[in-house]
């Protein structure tokens, strides 16, 4: 054994000592603290006092409103209000006239929505074929229709399908054998209802497009491929792997799109000036004739009350059908 050998002897290494057992009782440091679990609700309280004056106190005195007796009398303070019961909801649900402007109603948002919607896809589908460049056009164009407000699109229209100066008449009478010129295009309820509706639609298609777009690019590539390698066609791939992917979304645009279009009023109202005739009233706009024109503000609130809660129904319809999206997920 040499010197270097005796110098150079192995020790052993320390036996580390285990670490200590936390203490029965205490929380380790570091961990996220309970008692912070009302800080979201301190921080939503603003918005949620916001929602309940602007939202609350209106529902609470619509829902007032429509179980009372309230005309100009006893808005000018001349007689009480005097609680009726559910007169004004036989009254309003007894009026042949209510029930024919609910399939009104129905009709025209299903139109709205359905034009809508398949525009909405349509466009979305061919953005995603298209250059860069025309994309960028295309969605300018989208925005910029979007953003415009409604009474200005209500406006144009109006100018577009006028009687006497209306380009669209002049557009269509240069064609062999057309004479448009001088046509009225609400002098009958659906002919005018279908240009309301044409507005509606333009209004609504650039949202749903910019949505849906979103949406295809998340649609995986791969799978697109592996159904045409399959034999899948264009139809093919864009129902049994395009579709099934944008279900939510498609199912969220529709449902508010129900909403939206059963709740139309500029539209209508500004197109026919004003005083919607009889054969263009929709319920928002019925609701506001018999509480402003007519002056019974109890039966108009009325409507409006059975019309919310319709539109509580469609809400509902899309919070099963979400539900049931997220059971199969």
């Amino acid at each position: 054994m040499s010197a270097a050998d005796t110098t150079t002897a192995k020790v052993p290494p320390a036996r580390q000592s285990p670490p200590p057992a936390p203490a029965v009782g205490k929380k380790p440091s570091g961990g996220r603290s309970s008692g912070g679990a009302g800080t979201p609700w301190l921080l939503l309280a603003p918005c949620l006092l916001i929602l309940a004056l602007v939202l609350g106190y209106p529902l609470v005195r619509l829902v007032t409103l429509s179980f009372q007796e309230f005309g100009q009398s006893q808005l000018w303070g001349f007689k009480p209000a005097e609680s009726v019961g559910f007169d004004n909801f036989s009254k309003v649900l007894g009026d042949g006239e209510f029930w024919a402007v609910v399939v009104r109603t129905v009709v025209f948002a299903a139109g709205c929505v359905i034009f809508t919607m398949v525009a909405g896809m349509l466009i979305a589908l061919l953005l995603q074929r298209v250059s860069g460049w025309v994309k960028t056009l295309v969605n300018i164009a989208l925005v910029a229709s979007w953003g415009m407000p409604i009474i200005v699109a209500t406006t144009v229209f109006k100018w577009l399908f006028d009687a006497d100066y209306g380009i669209l008449n002049a557009l269509l009478s240069k064609l062999p054998g057309v004479e448009m010129v001088g046509h009225n295009w609400f002098a009958s309820g659906p002919q005018g209802l279908a240009v309301i509706m044409l507005l509606v639609v333009w209004g609504a298609v650039p949202f749903v497009v910019i949505t849906l777009s979103a949406g295809l690019t998340q649609v995986p590539a791969e799978l697109e491929e592996a159904a045409r390698l399959d034999g899948a066609g264009a139809w093919g791939v864009f129902r049994f792997v395009t579709l099934p992917i944008l279900k939510p979304i498609i199912v969220m645009l529709t449902t508010l799109s129900v909403i939206w279009d059963m709740g139309v009023f500029p539209q209508v109202f500004v197109m026919r000036n004003g005083h919607p005739e009889a054969e263009f009233q929709l319920l928002t706009t019925y609701s506001y004739d018999r509480a402003f024109v007519v002056n019974d503000y109890a039966q108009g609130s009325a409507i409006a009350l059975l019309t919310v809660l319709l539109l509580l129904g469609v809400v509902a319809v899309y919070m099963r059908q979400m539900l049931k999206i997220g059971d199969v997920e």
